[in-house]
């Protein structure tokens, strides 16, 4: 491999439709994810990546690259998705399920599910249901039912009546409880399905790691992947992070809705989330890869949102951190996005694997003396020091 100035690649789109798909078809609900983590080891295997497993199931790989700058970059990414578990066994033969992952019951009525048992050979399939879901049996109640998990039940797909007919079943609580996704990709490119989030991401990511290696390109600083499984309850990259890693770029949903800039055929780049503001020094420097080369990216701030790398900085990774979007519209319900945009952000993700970190010669260190901070090229400060007396007043 070699080197060479930072440019568009050439990106498999069948790949990343095909992989999409696949990964769509695999339930992973937040503790049930070891499916879905040996698919994204064959598929980084196939391209020419090994991967390791860490002790809870987080995913590692990497793209090497020159070590003369001493720090690396991650890109970070979760295949968990929200679900469900059961728990408790109704008299009537159906189930009471608690949510995983912060989703609201008024998606999950109507939804297909399957309920994994702990035989292994068994899956039972049912559908969600609010309590009073027959308009000829409560007529007008029906729409005054209120909006809750307390208020839906699972109905199973089994002659069953009573909580025995589900114990011969296997069902108990604490079985996980898995959402299907019915994926949909339109002849105009629009993508539909539940747990977009963030299969979309892994998808892009899996798409750009792929051209890298297909065009025979060396990334600017070693690129590692740390593919997470526990997200959507807060865990996210909370372990697993090479400790070289001076930049995290995690990839995920982006919130198209009423007050928001983000959208479906477009990249997204959060400057900052209900956790606080992304660093300022990296979130400009991926705007500015974006323009040069222009990709279609839009900057969004969002409100009720956390992602991988709030549980990285908050388990005390020493890094700048960021968040590449995709478009999605109706998040944690009836997800859609559009191929366009996840094209975009596959293609910023090549170019930004492509480019040297924001400050190279400093982040080669985990720290150094405050004269030496190039942030002054950035951020314009006072080079005289302080003075006395309150800041700003003469």
């Amino acid at each position: 491999m070699t080197a060479r100035k930072p440019q568009p690649l050439k990106l498999d789109l069948d790949y990343l439709r095909q992989v999409l798909v696949e990964l769509l078809e695999i339930p992973s609900p937040s503790g049930r994810t070891d499916h879905i983590q040996q698919y994204v080891g064959e598929r980084l295997s196939a391209i020419g990546i090994s991967s390791t497993l860490t002790r809870r199931g987080a995913l590692s790989a990497c793209l090497p690259g020159p070590r003369s700058t001493g720090a690396d970059r991650a890109i970070v990414v979760h295949t968990d998705t929200i679900g469900g578990m059961v728990k408790r066994l109704k008299e009537n033969g159906r189930l009471e399920v608690n949510p995983i992952g912060t989703h609201s019951a008024r998606f999950a009525e109507g939804a297909h599910v399957r309920i994994f048992t702990d035989d292994l050979e068994r899956v039972v399939t049912g559908q969600v249901l609010p309590l009073k879901a027959s308009g000829h049996r409560y007529n007008e109640a029906v729409d005054l039912q209120g909006v809750g998990w307390e208020l839906v039940e699972v109905r199973v797909d089994e002659p069953v009546h009573d909580e025995a007919g589900l114990r011969a079943l296997g069902i108990d609580a604490g079985d996980f409880v898995a959402f299907l996704p019915n994926p949909t990709i339109t002849p105009n490119g629009y993508v539909k399905s539940r747990h977009l989030d963030d299969k979309a991401g892994v998808a892009a990511v899996l798409t750009a790691f792929k051209a890298m290696v297909d065009a025979g390109v060396t990334p600017a600083v070693t690129a590692h992947l740390l593919v997470t499984v526990t997200e959507e309850i807060g865990h996210g990259a909370s372990h697993g992070l090479d400790p070289d890693v001076a930049e995290i770029v995690s990839v995920d949903a982006a919130v198209v809705a009423p007050g928001q800039q983000s959208r479906e055929t477009a990249a997204t780049l959060a400057m900052g989330d209900g956790v606080g503001p992304f660093d300022y020094h990296l979130t400009r420097n991926l705007a500015s890869i974006a323009k040069e080369h222009g990709v279609d990216l839009v900057r969004d701030v969002f409100d009720y949102y956390r992602s991988d790398v709030a549980a990285a900085v908050e388990a005390g990774a020493h890094a700048r951190v960021a968040l590449l979007g995709f478009g999605v519209d109706a998040t944690h319900g009836h997800e859609r996005t559009h191929l366009d945009g996840l094209h975009q952000l596959t293609q910023l993700l090549c170019l930004y694997l492509q480019s040297p970190l924001v400050f190279p010669e400093w982040d080669a260190e985990p720290e150094g003396d405050l004269a030496d901070f190039p942030s002054l090229a950035v951020q314009p400060a006072n080079e005289d020091g302080p003075r006395e007396g309150p800041i700003g007043l003469d």
